[in-house]
């Protein structure tokens, strides 16, 4: 059985997920890591490299040990298969929690002035002013951060991965 993920690690990672990078859970260690799609490539082009014993590296720098270490972490995500991929941008839709946001408010003009600054293109921009300006962005960080919880748990009970939240080891949402 692997082990507990710590739910914050994923939680964090998920949001913070960029264009060029991947976060990888490491399903052995319970270990998030960061693999950018250049040390991904890196990685695919060294183990082609690798495979030519008759290539010798000349006339190069010898790569940083940080550049090394992250190529290295990159292969490991190529060839074993105790990672998984968190899910993405295009899994995780921060604009749908945004309207989710402004469908919340009791308090019907707040709601409805972001719902309206989050209409066309420039979207996240006004919403950011929004927030700021009516005095709710304590109430939007709190909903984002619970949003991205659901979305964390719903995604580790899926694959089947458990995860520690505070010093409860949770399991398919049940306590161990």
């Amino acid at each position: 059985m692997p082990l507990p993920v710590k739910l914050q690690e994923v939680i964090d990672a998920l949001e913070v997920m960029g264009d060029e990078m991947t976060h990888y859970l490491n399903k052995l260690t319970g270990e998030v890591v960061l693999v950018t799609d250049e040390h991904m490539s890196a990685a695919e082009k060294s183990a082609i490299e690798e495979e030519d014993e008759d290539e010798v590296r000349t006339g190069k720098l010898e790569d940083p040990a940080w550049w090394k270490e992250a190529v290295s972490q990159a292969r490991e995500v190529l060839e074993t298969d105790h990672f998984v991929a968190l899910p993405d941008k295009f899994e995780i839709h921060e604009y749908q929690i945004m309207e989710d946001f402004c469908l919340s408010f009791k308090d019907r003009d707040v709601g409805e002035d972001l719902l309206r600054s989050i209409k066309g293109k420039g979207a996240f921009g006004r919403f950011k002013h929004g927030i700021y300006s009516l005095g709710v962005e304590k109430a939007w960080f709190q909903f984002r951060q619970e949003a991205f919880e659901r979305i964390a748990i719903e995604w580790l009970e899926r694959e089947g991965i458990p995860y520690e939240r505070d010093d409860a080891i949770q399991v398919s949402g049940a306590a161990m």
